[in-house]
């Protein structure tokens, strides 16, 4: 499972299944040019959390928490299983996002939830 940002070129060779898992369209970015399979906007943070967050590093544990919190409703077990069931056995899940800091994004979160779903 792999996470980038759907600025980046994509790579066809290790990408697999590219999904883009942000409620917001990307500012700038064409959907050609994303060259995503799908675009899961259930299994990202809601509008509500997001904007309390704001992207700040110094808040990040707290999102986190009320994130797994959102993830573990039957609507983002639904949204999970869903991504999840995208991928071939054995294939690779690429999670996109227009985050700029990695580090302190959804996309980090989902991807240990997601893993410890598999």
């Amino acid at each position: 499972m792999r996470v980038r940002r759907v600025y980046e070129d994509p790579d066809p060779r290790q990408d697999g299944v590219r999904v883009l898992v942000d409620r917001v369209w990307p500012r700038g970015e064409s959907k050609d040019r994303a060259a995503l399979d799908d675009w899961n906007k259930d299994v990202a943070p809601t509008t509500e959390l997001r904007k309390w967050y704001g992207h700040d590093p110094e808040k990040f544990e707290g999102f986190a928490d009320r994130y797994r919190a959102e993830l573990e409703t039957e609507q983002g077990e639904e949204a999970m299983r869903a991504l999840l069931g995208q991928v071939p056995s054995g294939g690779t899940l690429t999670l996109l996002t227009a985050t700029k800091d990695l580090d302190h994004a959804h996309t980090r979160v989902l991807r240990e939830e997601l893993r410890r779903r598999a």
